[in-house]
């Protein structure tokens, strides 16, 4: 059974916003969320960035049944994984155990404001891997010391810790992010519904683990119009991690997908209010082995009115198309 999931995008939507978004979520049945953790958006266009981690709690008690997620928080830079173990531990007390931890390698986007420098792609593996070992040595409770080539931890204990400790997701996106997920996390994530990715992370022991797709859409009875609103705030979105995980800015990200034009956009996101396109877009996750998948609507503002829709029309589709 697939699930179907709501995404909480910080980069389109103030703190308050996102809250009310996910509790009306819950309300018209999405099975889970995912929350964006961005200290700039991709574009101007989409104009926010809060701290994720305030929505989270807030929504922790503004909710009751939906599961909530980090999709992804990067562990490395911004934040030590010391504080990453404090803040999901206190997530998962505050949730009452409906949060996940989601890990990513991170991007220069949000990682560069702290004047740390962006490193190799090598060298940011072999800090993700430290810092996901790092967390899950706190989770097991007691007191941890920690003496690494990237991180030092001194006797650092979780005080509030829950009895089950938040389950970690690892993102992929390539043979070797597979293996440390397979090995260190008890999901898989990823943005793209590769088959050879959950059969890479099948092979190293992830085999019967959840495995958590996301793919973006643009819900508007005006198809045009929900063209031009994913061209102007996602157009970004079809570059790929190679890509996104280097730029530094913004305006870096515009100048990069100057020659996107909407058609190119419509082409890989569903745009409109044909049901049976949404279903067409969601179904190459289901085959390729996802277990869940979640959506995220473009557009701050048009939240409230595909929330609607997707309690009427959308979810019943997927579930009636997926079995989810």
């Amino acid at each position: 059974m697939v699930q179907i999931g709501y995404t909480m995008m910080t980069e389109q939507a103030g703190p308050r916003e996102l809250v009310d978004h996910v509790v009306r979520a819950e309300q018209v049945g999405f099975d889970f969320s995912v929350t964006s953790d961005h200290y700039f958006p991709w574009l101007r266009s989409q104009g926010h960035a809060p701290y994720a981690w305030s929505v989270l709690g807030a929504a922790a008690q503004a909710t009751s049944r939906i599961p909530l997620m980090t999709y992804v928080t990067c562990p490395t830079f911004r934040y030590h994984p010391a504080v990453v173990a404090q803040k999901a531990a206190t997530l998962a007390l505050l949730s009452e155990g409906r949060f996940r931890l989601g890990l990513g390698s991170g991007e220069n986007l949000n990682e560069h404001v702290v004047g740390g420098g962006w490193p190799t792609v090598d060298v940011r593996h072999e800090m993700f891997q430290e810092a996901v070992e790092i967390i899950t040595a706190l989770f097991e409770g007691g007191h941890v010391n920690h003496r690494g080539t990237h991180f030092d931890v001194e006797s650092a204990k979780l005080w509030d810790l829950p009895d089950s400790p938040p389950p970690i997701g690892i993102a992929v996106s390539g043979e070797r992010s597979c293996k440390l997920a397979g090995e260190l996390a008890d999901i898989m994530i990823a943005t793209e519904p590769k088959a050879d990715l959950v059969e890479a992370f099948d092979r190293h022991g992830g085999r019967g683990k959840p495995r958590v797709g996301q793919l973006p859409v643009c819900y508007d009875t005006d198809r045009d119009a929900a063209i031009e609103r994913a061209h102007s705030q996602f157009r970004w979105f079809g570059s790929g991690w190679k890509v996104n995980s280097e730029l530094p800015h913004p305006d870096s990200f515009d100048a990069a997908t100057q020659f996107v034009t909407p058609e190119d956009v419509a082409e890989s996101i569903p745009c409109g209010d044909d049901p049976d396109a949404f279903v067409e877009a969601v179904r190459p996750y289901a085959e390729a082995g996802f277990t869940e998948i979640a959506l995220v609507q473009i557009g701050g503002d048009s939240q409230p009115a595909f929330l609607d829709w997707s309690e009427k029309t959308l979810l019943p589709a997927l579930r009636d198309a997926l079995g989810s």
